[in-house]
C-alpha cells in the first residue's frame, strides 16, 4: 500500500439542493444557514490542529469553495482549486430530486441508500472514472494538505487512501460538514 501525506478531507456544508434531496453532481447550489454553520464548525475543528506545512486544495464548485473559505479562514492561504476534486458527474440525473427518478425500488432518502444512483446515472461519470481522477490527484500531492470536496468524491478519495475496493464505498461514512484526518492508512473522524 502506498503511503500518502497526512490529509484532512472535508465535505462541504449542506446546500439548498441537499436539503430537498436534489442531485447536484457538477451543478451547484448555495450553502444553507445550516451549511454555513457546518463550515464554521469545521473551522473550529481545524483551529485545534497543527496545520504548519499544510496546503489547501478545494473543488472549484461554489459549495465547496465557499466551505473552504469559511473553514480555513485565517488558517491556510491561499486556497488552491483543482478540478479533480469536483463532485462525480451524474449525467441525465443532475438537478433532479431522487423521488423524480424512475427507480426499481422504493426511494430511500438516506445518503447511503442513494450511493448506487451515482454509479447508475445515465450519461454519468461512474465510480471507476472517479477513482482514476482521485488517484491522479493524490499521486500529484507533494505534502500534507486539507482537501475540501464533495460527498461521493470524499468517499472515493478515502477509499483510495485506505486501499479499499469500490464495493466498499458504502462502508465509509458520509454526511455534510465532516472532517476526516487520514494518516498512514488510517482514518479518524474529528469532532
Amino acid at each position: 500500500m502506498r503511503i500518502y501525506p497526512d490529509l484532512y478531507i472535508l465535505r462541504h456544508g449542506q446546500t439548498e439542493w441537499n436539503a430537498v434531496h436534489r442531485i447536484q453532481g457538477t451543478l451547484d447550489s448555495p450553502l444553507t444557514p445550516t451549511g454555513i454553520a457546518q463550515a464554521e464548525a469545521q473551522h473550529r475543528i481545524l483551529s485545534r490542529q497543527s496545520l504548519d506545512g499544510f496546503v489547501c486544495f478545494s473543488s472549484p464548485q461554489g459549495r465547496a469553495a465557499r466551505t473552504a473559505e469559511i473553514a480555513l479562514q485565517g488558517l491556510i492561504a491561499p486556497i488552491l482549486q483543482d478540478d479533480r476534486l469536483v463532485e462525480i458527474g451524474v449525467g441525465d440525473w443532475e438537478g433532479k430530486r431522487r423521488d423524480q427518478l424512475l427507480m426499481d425500488r422504493p426511494v430511500d432518502e438516506s445518503e447511503e441508500s442513494a450511493l448506487d444512483l451515482y454509479e447508475r446515472a445515465p450519461g454519468g461519470e461512474g465510480f471507476v472514472a472517479l477513482r482514476e481522477r482521485c488517484r491522479s490527484f493524490l499521486k500529484d500531492l507533494e505534502g500534507p494538505a486539507v482537501l475540501v470536496t464533495h460527498g461521493i468524491t470524499s468517499r472515493m478519495l478515502r477509499l483510495v487512501l485506505l486501499d479499499l475496493d469500490i464495493a466498499d464505498i458504502g462502508r465509509l461514512e458520509g454526511g455534510q460538514g465532516n472532517v476526516y484526518f487520514l494518516s498512514q492508512g488510517r482514518q479518524t473522524k474529528l469532532e
